[in-house]
């Protein structure tokens, strides 16, 4: 491969951007494949975690329900929340309503940070990735030219291998960043989906709560 010959080649500055840009790769491959699964598991279980707590006939036999159906407890640990008690502690100070919208509010940014957990990763790889792989171009297209004014010649046929195999670098920083940005967009759509469903929820949970009590 070029890209290989190209590192194979480089001097050592070369050699750790190539192996920086290959580990960020993995990682985000990585990232990617666990968020796929993760975020298509979650968007098929919670309409029927919901579901299932709306037809339980009590909170009780909701959470037995529910934990059925969500296999990532992103419903279950919001109703977790709301049962565990507080006698004793800060948190059992105020109304009861407010209460609730504590725990439920803890709970919710508990799951999303499960959910989101990854994205800085795919971020950051997207944004400075075709920096690193640009920065291995100029390096590469620094030390061919020096090397051949050193030689004392230059001309296009020996200028044109070193500068192609140099942008190689180029090319594998868009490599990495492309696929890393893309799912970074659209995971992070998938998320936002999510995250409005389980405030609709919380909300109606909220509700239900406050009118019982």
């Amino acid at each position: 491969m070029i890209w290989l010959e190209s590192v194979a080649h480089g001097d050592a500055l070369t050699q750790f951007l190539a192996c920086l840009l290959l580990a960020t790769s993995v990682s985000c491959w990585v990232v990617i494949v666990w968020k796929w699964r993760l975020l298509r598991r979650v968007q098929a279980d919670l309409p029927r975690s919901v579901a299932a707590f709306w037809q339980a006939p009590g909170l009780p036999e909701a959470r037995t329900r529910v934990a059925a159906f969500d296999r990532d407890a992103c419903v279950s640990d919001m109703l977790n929340a709301i049962s565990q008690p507080l006698e004793g502690t800060l948190a059992a100070q105020g109304q009861r309503t407010a209460q609730w919208t504590r725990a439920l509010r803890d709970a919710l940014q508990g799951v999303m940070q499960r959910l989101q957990w990854g994205q800085l990763l795919l971020a950051t790889a997207g944004s400075v990735s075709p920096f690193v792989g640009l920065l291995g171009t100029v390096w590469g297209i620094f030390n061919a030219l020096t090397g051949m004014a050193e030689a004392g010649q230059i001309t296009i046929d020996k200028v044109a291998g070193p500068v192609g195999e140099a942008l190689v670098m180029t090319a594998a920083g868009l490599a990495v960043a492309i696929p890393a940005v893309l799912a970074y967009n659209v995971m992070g759509r998938q998320i936002g989906r999510i995250e409005v469903l389980l405030e609709g929820f919380a909300h109606d949970v909220l509700a239900l709560l406050s009118d019982a009590d």
